[in-house]
């Protein structure tokens, strides 16, 4: 049995951190595996629909070859594996609306889907005749996460609306946490910026059926009836066609998450907005994964832990911070040290006429900190999370 394991040169040859949960910045392969659940009678439907999407697929960026299975026990299920040169060129095409209309015509055939991830770790076999040995990399080590799954959604409302729905979104009974033996919510953190929306959550166990545990709650779908009318894209969660459509949307993948200190303390949460410039996103947030990786290290750095959700040109950096912020050093907070380089990614300063850029290096920081700083609007742990 022969293991191949990476050799690469670079930020990709860095052995990973013990600090670092979890990445899709290492640049290993990765392997994406889709559970399908396909209405009875309609295989010969899905079957020309997948060649459909296959063909349009293969010329996306950074894809290497997919794989469509059927059950020899049910024909019913099906499954596809695709092979990805990396994560990130993966998670810029899922996120994409080109995605969304490429994969519509499955919709009328399938009756569920699940979507699993995976970095390629070892391999074993001698590679297929001919393989790109230099492109097929893997994980350097495996990852020792914190059994927490985390997850955001992000939305914008009407220009007008923010009090109302903040509000809103503020005022519910939380749901049950424990939605199963094996599953639990543990935690929620809602935030606004401007008219844009961020809920993340954090779970233990099934991701899947904790969001689905969440939706069937008469409390929150109260709460979601109530926003409907500021939101400034239209749904309706009692079609599933609309609901699928925009939870598709809203989703806001986490990319990178840090633990640099103990459990305890907590910490005060925080998060920043950091809207991308056309096509940067992915950039800024591996820019921001490398700081925030680096100052794990650092014993000044007052930041416990970071979650950093990228989607598309909108970036959001989840922080939990130990003592006064007020005190800490704003490029810590920031994960940023360079303001020409938010110049650069961000559009944050585009609206900021008045920031004096010619002030203290500290100062032009935390100035920026207060720009990307969202507004907290309810924060809520499960009682034995």
């Amino acid at each position: 049995m022969t293991t191949t394991s990476e050799r690469g040169a670079g930020s990709r040859a860095r052995q990973a951190s013990h600090h670092v949960s979890q990445s899709v910045f290492d640049g290993s392969r990765l392997r994406v595996v889709l559970l399908v659940d396909v209405h009875d009678g309609a295989q010969q439907e899905f079957l020309e629909a997948y060649e459909q999407l296959c063909n349009q697929v293969a010329s996306v960026p950074g894809h290497v070859s997919d794989q469509l299975c059927q059950s020899i026990e049910n024909p019913s299920q099906w499954l596809i594996t695709s092979e990805w040169e990396s994560a990130p060129p993966f998670l810029a095409w899922v996120n994409s609306e080109e995605h969304v209309r490429m994969v519509e015509p499955l919709h009328s055939c399938v009756r569920d889907t699940r979507s699993l991830r995976f970095h390629v770790v070892r391999e074993t076999g001698g590679p297929a005749k001919g393989a790109d040995q230099a492109g097929r990399r893997l994980q350097t080590a495996p990852r020792i996460g914190d059994g927490v799954i985390r997850h955001a959604l992000t939305f914008t409302v009407k220009p007008g609306s923010e009090e109302i729905v903040a509000k809103i979104l503020a005022d519910y009974d939380s749901p049950e946490p424990k939605v199963d033996d094996t599953t639990r919510l543990c935690r929620t953190s809602l935030f606004m910026h401007g008219n844009r929306v961020v809920r993340a959550v954090e779970v233990r166990g099934d991701l899947l059926a904790a969001l689905r545990h969440v939706a069937r709650q008469p409390e929150v779908r109260a709460v979601e009836e109530a926003i409907n009318p500021h939101l400034e894209q239209d749904r309706d969660l009692g079609d599933p066609e609309s609901a699928r459509v925009f939870f598709t949307r809203a989703a806001l993948p986490a990319v990178h998450h840090v633990t640099a200190g103990p459990r305890e303390p907590q910490g005060e949460r925080y998060a920043l907005y950091y809207p991308a410039r056309p096509e940067r996103g992915m950039q800024l947030a591996e820019l921001l994964a490398h700081r925030d990786e680096a100052a794990a290290d650092d014993p000044r750095s007052p930041v416990l832990r970071s979650t950093i959700f990228q989607r598309d040109d909108v970036v959001v950096r989840l922080i939990d911070v130990h003592g006064a912020i007020e005190e800490a050093d704003p490029g810590h907070i920031l994960g940023l040290s360079d303001s020409a380089q938010v110049t650069e990614l961000t559009t944050l300063l585009d609206d900021a006429a008045d920031m004096d850029v010619a002030t203290s290096k500290d100062g032009s920081l935390a100035r920026l900190f207060e720009l990307a700083r969202m507004d907290l609007v309810t924060d809520r742990r499960s009682p034995d999370a």
